[in-house]
C-alpha cells in the first residue's frame, strides 16, 4: 500500500507542477507589461521579490524550520542570476517592446540549459529531449520572425540576455538542490531576498516613473506578483528542479510563452496569425515529447 501511495503522490506533484507553472508564468507577462504604466521596472521587481521573500520566511518560521543559510555564496549568486538579472532585464525589455517577442526570447532559456547542463551536471540529452528542443526552437524562430522587428532593438537584446541568465540560475539551482541537499523553500526565500535587495539598489541608482500606489491595477498586480507569481511559482520551480533533470524542467515551461501570447491576445488584443500559429503548434508538439518524460522522472523527496 505504501509503495503504491508514493508513486501516486509523485504523479500528483508532477501534474501540479506541469499544469500550474506554465499558467502562472504565462499570464504573468500580461501583468508585468500592464503594471509598468504605474511603476518603474526595477522598483516593481524589487517590491515583488522582497515581499515574496518575506512571505516565504514567514512560512518557514511557522513550520519551525531553520532560517540559517548553509551555502551563502552559491545561493546569492543564483539569486542574482534568477531574480536580479533575469526578471530585471525582462521588465526593462517589456518597457520597450511587445510581450510576444520578450516572452519568446526569455523562454529560449531551455536551449542554453541543455548546453550548460551537459558538461556541468553530466545530464546528457536524450533523444526525446533533442526532438523537443528541435521542435521548440523552430516554433520560437517562427514566432519571433512573424513579429518582425517591432519595438526597439535593445529590448530584444535585453530579453535574450534575461533567458541566458535564467539558464545559468537553473543549472546552479539544480546543483544546490541535488548535490548540496538544500531545502527548496529555504533556497527560494534567500534567493529572492538577495535578488530583491540588489534590485532595490538598482532602482535607487536608476529610478523609473513615480509609483502610483493607489492605482487599482497596481494594487492587484503587486498582490498577484507577491503571492501566486513569486512566492508560490518560484518555490514550485525549485521543487521541479529537484525532481527532474534541469534540461527537462527548462523545456517543460516552454508552454508559458504560449499562455502569455494567448493572454495578450485576449486582454491586449495581440492576435496571433500565420507563422505565429504554426510556431505555437510546434511548441505544443515539443511538450508532447517532454511532458510524459518529466512525469516518469519525478521522484518522491
Amino acid at each position: 500500500m505504501t509503495g503504491a501511495a508514493a508513486p501516486s503522490r509523485s504523479t500528483l506533484w508532477a501534474v501540479l507542477l506541469l499544469a500550474v507553472l506554465p499558467l502562472v508564468f504565462g499570464y504573468n507577462w500580461v501583468v508585468m507589461k500592464r503594471v509598468l504604466d504605474h511603476v518603474g521596472p526595477f522598483e516593481f521587481a524589487a517590491l515583488r521579490f522582497i515581499l515574496g521573500a518575506a512571505v516565504l520566511f514567514a512560512v518557514l518560521a511557522a513550520r519551525r524550520q531553520p532560517l540559517a543559510l548553509p551555502h551563502p555564496g552559491p545561493v546569492i549568486l543564483v539569486g542574482l542570476f534568477q531574480y536580479t538579472a533575469n526578471i530585471g532585464l525582462v521588465l526593462w525589455a517589456l518597457r520597450g517592446g511587445p510581450i510576444g517577442r520578450a516572452a519568446l526570447l526569455n523562454y529560449a532559456m531551455p536551449l542554453w540549459v541543455v548546453l550548460m547542463a551537459w558538461p556541468l551536471l553530466k545530464e546528457r540529452p536524450t533523444r526525446p529531449q533533442w526532438m523537443a528542443l528541435g521542435a521548440a526552437s523552430m516554433g520560437i524562430t517562427l514566432l519571433f520572425v512573424s513579429r518582425g522587428i517591432q519595438g526597439r532593438t535593445h529590448a530584444a537584446l535585453l530579453a535574450l540576455l534575461s533567458g541566458i541568465c535564467w539558464a545559468c540560475a537553473t543549472v546552479l539551482s539544480k546543483h544546490l538542490l541535488s548535490r548540496l541537499k538544500m531545502d527548496p523553500l529555504l533556497l527560494t526565500a534567500w534567493q529572492m531576498l538577495a535578488g530583491g535587495l540588489v534590485l532595490a539598489a538598482v532602482a535607487l541608482l536608476f529610478p523609473g516613473r513615480p509609483t502610483q500606489w493607489a492605482a487599482p491595477y497596481f494594487i492587484f498586480a503587486l498582490a498577484w506578483e507577491v503571492l501566486p507569481a513569486t512566492a508560490m511559482a518560484w518555490f514550485l520551480w525549485n521543487v521541479l528542479l529537484k525532481r527532474v533533470d534541469a534540461s527537462v524542467a527548462g523545456i517543460v515551461v516552454l508552454s508559458a510563452p504560449l499562455v502569455g501570447i494567448l493572454s495578450a491576445a485576449i486582454e491586449l488584443r495581440e492576435i496571433p496569425r500565420g507563422l505565429e500559429a504554426l510556431g505555437m503548434v510546434l511548441i505544443v508538439l515539443s511538450l508532447v515529447f517532454v511532458g510524459p518524460l518529466a512525469v516518469r522522472q519525478v521522484r518522491s523527496s
